[in-house]
């Protein structure tokens, strides 16, 4: 993340059976899953008990009126005996719920739905829920004010969910930690466009009404899911190297973005140059006028902009992402420090490639700035500083000690190494330290006592 509707939607989540193993067992005595997985930002976001594994959701949306319809199937695999399980859903009308095709009991607490089966479900048992639910979506507020969730315009909507705003319009385990792969399939009227993340798996008009089918082969945490319905102009062109490129585009911003979307795929092959191999099937872009919202986010495969925040570090910043945050998610909202200082380190690396800017003078810059000196990067005080400037700003001054402590070399091989160590996973700042030291060989406590952890602006070396 760069620093910063009349619709029914019917889920079904049910039950698989594994070879041998049924979801539920006669004689098994679950206990109710954790509402939540105690995050130190956001200890209700998540859901113990289970590890979603698939989302498959069927939305129906008509701009007309804002209402949402569909159809979401999430299979899950139990990591505990389970007698019931929370869902994290934010507004809307729950209708139904089953469970391994069965009616279950479904109650609402705010955003949290809990869901108890007919037959408790066994530890390791894979299963599938069935959710009817129905209703307006609407934006949700994070704590800094900035709005994500379901943002409503005039010829569609926009979802986006950094850090909870993904519970505004499907039900699940909204934590990082929890990712999973995903079918997404929109129907909205012949005409209007419906783009998310992953590759188009079909198109098909019926009635009037068309169905956008879009296919995530890799796993993803939810805050990264994306929808964009509306008026769109949708692209398809490839990198260099052969990787799809799909940009989303409203008309309004088309003609101010089309010169830096079409240098999009070299953008692409430039990060992997020094990241390592895209870790996605497909790559692109979503471009909005500027009043749609507030901020660029990293959404994986499509990154979404702002036009007045769609120009070159921005982009550089947010297809980095895909790398660092979406490839590699951290493990708690506590680490969002490893997202955003690779992201801004790939700024200041861009910048030396094409604006004749040494990393050095952008690392000065960083270092003058009072605001990077608030807190340690590795600890924002709360979920008000998820995104404040020492995440960013001061992140990236860390990377660059890495740097000059061990040398380019080994430096380009954490960088890269680290990408694909915990590819499709996640990690957190004691694995990243680790993995540092490890690979360089080298004792790093300075940089990390000092730089990552040290209260205060330290003196230059």
């Amino acid at each position: 993340m760069e620093p910063r509707a009349a619709v029914r939607i019917v889920v079904a989540l049910g039950v698989l059976v594994l070879a041998g193993c049924t979801a539920g067992s006669v004689g098994v005595r679950g206990e109710p899953g954790a509402a939540g997985v105690r995050d130190p930002y956001f200890p209700r976001l998540g859901n113990g008990g289970y590890d979603v594994q698939h989302y498959d959701l069927a939305l129906d949306y008509d701009p007309a009126t804002g209402r949402l319809d569909g159809t979401a199937e999430i299979t899950a695999r139990a990591t505990q005996d389970l007698s019931a399980f929370h869902l994290d859903l934010h507004g809307l009308t729950v209708e139904s719920a089953t469970v391994d095709g069965r009616r279950a009991a479904a109650n609402r607490a705010g955003d949290e739905l809990t869901v108890r089966p007919r037959q408790d479900i066994e530890d390791g048992s894979r299963f599938r829920t069935v959710i009817r639910y129905s209703g307006f979506p609407r934006p949700v507020t994070d704590s800094d004010d900035a709005h994500e969730g379901w943002l409503r315009s005039p010829s569609g909507a926009l979802a986006v969910g950094e850090p909870s705003g993904s519970m505004a319009w499907f039900p699940g385990s909204h934590h990082p930690s929890d990712k999973a792969t995903y079918d997404i399939a929109v129907t909205v009227p012949k005409g209007v466009q419906a783009v998310s993340n992953g590759e188009r798996a079909g198109e098909r008009t019926v009635g009037g009404r068309t169905t956008h089918s879009w296919h995530s082969a890799e796993p993803m945490a939810s805050y990264l899911a994306i929808l964009a319905v509306g008026d769109l102009r949708v692209t398809t062109s490839r990198t260099p190297s052969g990787l799809p490129v799909v940009t989303a585009v409203d008309p309004k911003a088309a003609k101010a973005s089309a010169d830096l979307l079409g240098e999009l795929p070299d953008y692409v092959d430039w990060c992997a140059r020094h990241f390592g191999p895209y870790p996605f099937a497909s790559a692109g872009a979503i471009v909005v006028p500027s009043e749609r919202i507030g901020y660029a986010l990293e959404t994986q495969t499509r990154p979404v902009f702002p036009l007045d925040q769609f120009d070159g570090t921005t982009l550089v910043h947010e297809l980095a992402h895909q790398w660092f945050g979406n490839s590699v998610s951290p493990e708690s909202w506590r680490d969002i420090w490893l997202n955003e200082s690779f992201a801004t380190y790939a700024e200041w690396m861009w910048r030396e490639d094409f604006e004749d800017v040494p990393v050095e003078d952008s690392f000065e810059a960083a270092y003058e700035d009072d605001e990077n000196w608030a807190f340690p990067p590795a600890e924002p005080p709360g979920p008000d500083d998820l995104f404040a400037s020492p995440v960013y700003g001061r992140g990236a001054m860390v990377l660059h000690q890495v740097r000059e402590a061990v040398g380019d070399d080994a430096f380009f091989r954490i960088v890269r190494g680290w990408a694909a160590e915990h590819r499709h996973g996640n990690a957190s700042t004691d694995d990243f330290t680790a993995y540092a030291e490890e690979r360089s060989g080298k004792d790093l406590s300075e940089v990390w006592d000092v730089w990552l952890y040290g209260d205060g602006r330290p003196e230059t070396p």
